[in-house]
């Protein structure tokens, strides 16, 4: 039924007051980013991640950005334990009207070299887990026909390299999850989009970025540089608005869209050398 309402735009569709997000994976860079979004929208926040330490840790580094959140210590690769987050989430909170499946893990090993054990690892934590999360959430989404699920896709969704090849299977995966979920269940006005960051400068790419002893720059660096348009590496601040966006009203048209944050790597070529 058209709803002539949805003809006026206003900043309200922007406010997530009353709504309840679940972020995985968020006690730190891109997710606690993505967190951090959602709460200053005004969403009660709930994350997790894997131990009571890194839990403890993220929860006062929210209370400094003053936010108050919930954080639970869950495996997302174990059914059983994410039937128990969820529901401890919606005793404490409510049901999960917001899901952004973050929790990723890569290994760099050529694949000739790797064991089909950490192969299925990246799988396990990259692709199946955000199933089994979207899974637990979405009868309460069904239920109350409304619901938002952000998936975070890559590079790798869309590009192969060297020594990535569970992590580029796992987030070619997860596009396609995202589509086939948009797909089964748009129609309970349900929307499931996917975040591809580009190269973004946390903790864990810091050495990659830092300057050589003498002075030049990362060889790694001087490669991302001449593939990205912006000519600079993201910041985790860079996802919270397209987070925001993908998580609120404004986005209730947009379904099975990969959003690359990516400062352009995707549509370009490259830099001619010099």
């Amino acid at each position: 039924m058209w709803d002539r309402k949805r003809e006026v735009f206003t900043m309200v569709q922007y406010d997530l007051e009353g709504k309840v997000a679940l972020v995985t994976g968020a006690s730190h860079g891109i997710g606690f980013a993505m967190a951090r979004a959602l709460g200053e929208a005004g969403a009660s926040v709930a994350f997790c991640c894997r131990t009571e330490e890194r839990r403890d840790a993220a929860v006062a580094q929210y209370k400094e950005c003053g936010l108050d959140v919930k954080g639970y210590v869950c495996d997302v690769t174990d059914e059983d334990q994410v039937s128990t987050m969820i529901s401890a989430i919606e005793n404490d909170l409510g049901g999960v009207d917001i899901l952004v499946n973050n929790a990723a893990v890569i290994k760099r090993v050529p694949m000739h070299e790797m064991d089909a054990a950490d192969f299925r690892k990246i799988i396990d934590t990259d692709l199946t887990s955000a199933f089994i999360v979207s899974k637990a959430v979405l009868p309460h989404m069904m239920e109350q026909r409304s619901g938002k699920i952000i998936n975070l896709c890559s590079m790798m969704s869309e590009f192969g390299r060297e020594t990535v090849s569970a992590y580029a299977s796992a987030k070619g995966g997860i596009k396609m999850l995202t589509r086939n979920i948009a797909s089964e269940y748009g129609q309970y006005n349900i929307q499931c989009n996917g975040i591809g960051p580009g190269y973004i400068a946390t903790a864990q790419t810091a050495p990659l970025i830092e300057r050589l002893p003498d002075g030049s720059r990362n060889p790694f660096d001087q490669f991302i540089m001449s593939k990205t348009p912006a000519d600079r590496w993201g910041t985790p601040e860079d996802l919270m608005g397209p987070t925001l966006f993908l998580a609120s009203s404004a986005s209730d048209f947009v379904n099975g869209h990969i959003l690359y944050v990516d400062g352009g790597i995707v549509v370009y070529l490259g830099r001619q050398p010099k």
